[in-house]
């Protein structure tokens, strides 16, 4: 499983929202959507 892959999952085991999890991570929704995809594995 890719790190992306896991960030998904574990964001919805969470059972948070991008929004939510941007929020607590202090970045966009934009961000975590970059990273879950897989664009961004920075």
């Amino acid at each position: 499983m890719e790190l992306y892959e896991r960030i998904a999952l574990a964001r919805k085991q969470a059972g948070l929202s991008q929004e939510q999890l941007g929020e607590k991570l202090g970045v966009s929704r934009q961000a975590v959507s970059k990273w879950e995809s897989g664009v961004s594995q920075s």
